[in-house]
């Protein structure tokens, strides 16, 4: 379980799995293999399996706390969620740990006093909700939810999500639209402050409501960029966008403007897939960005 020091908070990752994703030439459409040559840290065991020849793919929460907060970032893809769909088939039926490792971090359920999605995709708010006798109920019962104003109409509009993502819809419908009718959510918008020091700012790019949350506090800083990164090669490749983004011009801007943010703030990045240490630092030069995993920089929960 790693924590990372932010200034008076600590960051956590949450696991709920960590495996192989997919393959980069299906993930990226870009992709040339010739990045495993120039860049000998993306073929390691973190980043790489070996035997599948995919990616190491995360999914995970953030928890960010201090003394008066236990906040969520993202919540990954939840339990007994029917995902039969052949794109998500991983997420069918899960019966993961999550919340267990939750308690071995010290926090209830109860405990968590906001939860925030970066955006709507399966991925991202599958423990927002739990199967309770047939029924789809909040997780965290003492929580507000916050989602991005634009990105919950991004998936209430026929022309939207609707058409972008299609599968995405169940999604919606089992773990976002039950802690609307529980009237536990609060929709924001760009520039919104969270908390001391925490503000959202919309991302567009990956979908058209997509948003990040950055963490500032005395000289340290931190980002939680949602999908706007997938994996550490789109460091030293910025262009690369995933097949899931739907903007691609706008995703591409985005992308680079969170590595300038981190190079020019000595910021963490904190993505929602990395492999291990799930996150590290990133550094400007006249070629483009390098990337270095935080290893050294974790301290005790």
């Amino acid at each position: 379980m790693k924590t990372f020091q932010v200034g008076s908070y600590h960051v956590t990752r949450i696991e709920e799995m960590l495996t192989p994703g997919f393959k980069p030439a299906f993930l990226f459409p870009d992709y040339t293999p010739d990045i495993f040559e120039e860049h000998k840290l993306l073929s390691g065991p973190r980043f790489w399996d070996e035997p599948t020849q995919k990616v190491m793919s995360s999914m995970h929460s953030w928890m960010i706390r201090d003394d008066r907060h236990t906040i969520l970032i993202d919540t990954g893809c939840g339990n007994d969620k029917t995902r039969a769909l052949p794109l998500f088939e991983r997420f069918h039926q899960l019966h993961l740990p999550y919340l267990e490792r939750l308690a071995e971090a010290g926090v209830r359920p109860e405990d968590v006093t906001l939860v925030i999605c970066t955006h709507l995709h399966i991925d991202h708010v599958g423990w927002n909700t739990k199967l309770v006798d047939g029924r789809w109920v909040p997780t965290f019962p003492n929580a507000k939810y916050i989602f991005s104003r634009r990105e919950f109409a991004h998936w209430q509009s026929p022309t939207g999500g609707h058409l972008t993502l299609p599968e995405n819809i169940a999604v919606i419908e089992d773990s976002v639209l039950p802690v609307i009718e529980a009237g536990q959510v609060e929709f924001i918008d760009d520039g919104s402050k969270i908390i001391e020091g925490l503000f959202f700012q919309d991302a567009f790019g990956h979908t058209a409501g997509h948003g990040m949350l950055k963490l500032e506090s005395g000289n340290d800083a931190a980002i939680f960029p949602g999908d706007s990164l997938h994996q550490p090669m789109q460091v030293f490749r910025p262009d690369w966008n995933s097949r899931f983004c739907e903007q691609a011009a706008q995703a591409r801007t985005t992308r680079r403007s969170i590595l300038d943010y981190c190079s020019d703030r000595h910021a963490l990045l904190l993505p929602a897939h990395f492999g291990a240490p799930h996150g590290g630092y990133v550094t400007r030069h006249a070629g483009g960005y390098d990337f270095a995993p935080a290893d050294d920089l974790v301290v005790a929960g």
